[in-house]
């Protein structure tokens, strides 16, 4: 096909809301990557902190109560997209989540629109499967692009979608954010002192919202099992959105190890790569599978020892022993021997690690490569049409 008869894709994507988040980062991304290549793109969503960042690259924000679940709320949405998709000439939409996805695809099928989805994770099945009656609009799209292995062989095991059906598209790190070489000396320091980080220490980094199943009482556990604590601080960064019982939980189990000098408790930062820069280890210990495991990719992208556990995303961008180390879920005793590994790790050795996890980054998981495997997705449905 010459190249002045390619059809341009004009693309909707839809989702509940534009808080912060993997779903809304993606979401930026890709309208930002559309616009660079000169693609009329529009975003709907409830609104939410993000929203500036649309105005910044000038994409248009169409506001609506995608959030909602109710079925009533659903219908207007839809009947509203489709009068949008028509005034705008859509001819994409995709969605990133259940509640929208239904008005996407209703207004798709009104319109005439190519829809399709992205599978951004596991969805609860209810008792008896009965939540895939529900879910499994995000697997009728014309495409279905699932993060990881992890999320691919679920949409395959559980909604039996056909695998030329499925697009394989892993979420990405940020490598100009996430570049040791772009966190300044100043900031560095600014992060050091604002949170008192010790520097004659191994410090241990774990970031994830405070609640059970993103590890951090295995974490505690797990370090209380170490010799020579003196050695090693830890630093865990989140929220605990309300749950100050599993926080309170948290604080007597290290006073109970009498290590209540060894952890910090960051609630938020918005400078994560200077933190990252700042320790040495970065710990994903999740008992439940991550979907991608953004975390672990952008501590590999920094450059540092990263050991996460052996389930979900991690298992695609982790080499375990090359790039990183891979610990057996929910196993303290197999991740204090990791840690510990990684303690003594000999200077050359750490080195080398960290110039394979870089380049592993830059090689599979830039924010470029997922933007152009999307942008493809597009181009070849609007140009493929029977």
């Amino acid at each position: 096909m010459s190249k002045d008869k390619v059809k341009k894709p004009i693309v909707l994507q839809v989702l509940p809301e534009l808080g912060q988040g993997g779903v809304e980062l993606g979401t930026i991304q890709i309208a930002e990557a559309l616009s660079l290549n000169e693609i009329d793109n529009y975003v709907a969503s409830a609104g939410g902190r993000l929203e500036y960042q649309l105005e910044r690259i000038g994409v248009e924000h169409i506001k609506l109560p995608l959030k909602s679940k109710n079925p009533f709320v659903i219908l207007k949405n839809a009947y509203k997209l489709a009068k949008i998709i028509q005034q705008k000439k859509i001819n994409i939409v995709h969605a990133r989540s259940r509640a929208p996805a239904w008005s996407a695809y209703i207004a798709a099928k009104k319109t005439g629109a190519h829809y399709i989805t992205t599978f951004h994770g596991t969805y609860g099945l209810g008792p008896k499967g009965i939540k895939k009656i529900y879910n499994r609009i995000m697997t009728i799209g014309e495409k279905v692009i699932v993060i990881s292995s992890h999320i691919k062989k679920h949409v395959m095991e559980n909604y039996h979608t056909p695998e030329d059906k499925i697009v394989f598209i892993h979420r990405c790190v940020d490598t100009e954010k996430f570049n040791p070489d772009t966190v300044s000396e100043e900031r560095l320091k600014n992060m050091i002192e604002q949170y008192d980080i010790p520097q004659n220490k191994k410090n241990i980094l774990l970031i994830g919202r405070l609640t059970r199943w993103k590890g951090q009482e295995l974490l505690i556990d797990a370090l209380a099992k170490l010799k020579n604590r003196q050695d090693f601080h830890c630093i865990f960064t989140g929220d605990d959105q309300g749950r100050t019982e599993y926080t309170n939980g948290l604080l007597d189990r290290i006073k109970q190890y009498q290590m209540s000098d060894v952890y910090t408790f960051i609630r938020h930062t918005d400078d994560v790569p200077a933190l990252m820069k700042a320790c040495d280890i970065v710990v994903s210990a999740s008992l439940d599978p991550e979907a991608f495991g953004r975390i672990a990719a952008e501590g590999e992208a920094m450059g540092k020892i990263v050991i996460a556990s052996n389930i979900g995303g991690s298992l695609d961008n982790i080499k375990d022993g090359i790039t990183g180390k891979h610990f057996k879920s929910g196993d303290a005793a197999d991740l204090a021997e990791k840690i510990a590994w990684a303690l003594d790790l000999p200077e050359n050795e750490r080195q080398k690690m960290s110039h394979a996890a870089q380049n592993f980054i830059k090689e599979n998981f830039t924010k470029q490569i997922m933007c152009d495997k999307t942008l493809k997705v597009y181009f070849d449905l609007v140009n493929n049409e029977k």
